[in-house]
């Protein structure tokens, strides 16, 4: 066969003490593997509640800036709306509708309303296309859902502290009237010749 078939004691027991190093090195480095993954899945959950404590407050500060924009904008719908026509006299902030067993179904953020016209008004920090495309769903279940004014012309609006142009436009062509902040004051973007979608 060309190869040793005995193998002294001596070498018998090397490799028996080198068998038994090299177990204790694998048991070491899986000890070391195991520590290292119990580490990072430490850092993994405190991560984690980090991102959740993160959202948290992102949330609340966009509830603050939404309630923000709203106290912002309520004084100034009547005027504006006013300005172009429309016999508003009263908003009703936070308009919630409830079914049967009293859940919320829909809520707007202002309702501005007088004898046969209803504008509903969603407020945000800062307007996005979809923010604008909710809008129109709520607006399309809105006289479902506040059946006390389902004989008043429904007009929207959306209002906020930024929007971009194409945002606006967007939101125009939509037949929403869009409020945007200017300085301390909010104003109306919507070009001279804008005609209000009614629902």
């Amino acid at each position: 066969m060309g190869g040793r078939d005995d193998i002294s004691w001596d070498e018998l027991k090397a490799m028996i003490l080198s068998l038994a190093e090299q177990g204790r090195e694998t048991d070491r480095r899986m000890q070391e593997t195991d520590r290292r993954m119990q580490e990072t899945d430490r850092r993994m959950q405190e991560t984690d509640r980090q991102i959740r404590e993160l959202k948290r407050q992102l949330g609340a500060l966009g509830n603050r800036l939404g309630q923000f924009v709203q106290d912002m904008v309520q004084p100034a719908v009547v005027r504006l709306f006013q300005a172009r026509g429309i016999p508003v006299h009263r908003v009703y902030p936070n308009a919630l509708a409830k079914n049967d067993e009293g859940e919320a179904i829909l809520e707007i953020d202002l309702l501005v309303i007088n004898g046969d016209h209803a504008i509903a008004v969603e407020c945000k920090s800062r307007l996005t296309s979809d923010d604008v495309d909710e809008h129109l769903d709520r607006l399309a279940r809105f006289k479902a859902c506040f059946t006390e004014h389902a004989d008043k012309i429904l007009h929207g609006a959306v209002a906020a502290m930024g929007a971009p142009e194409e945002v606006i436009r967007y939101a125009e062509r939509q037949g929403l009237y869009v409020l945007v902040q200017a300085d301390d004051d909010v104003v109306l973007k919507n070009r001279p010749d804008f005609e209000p979608k009614s629902w």
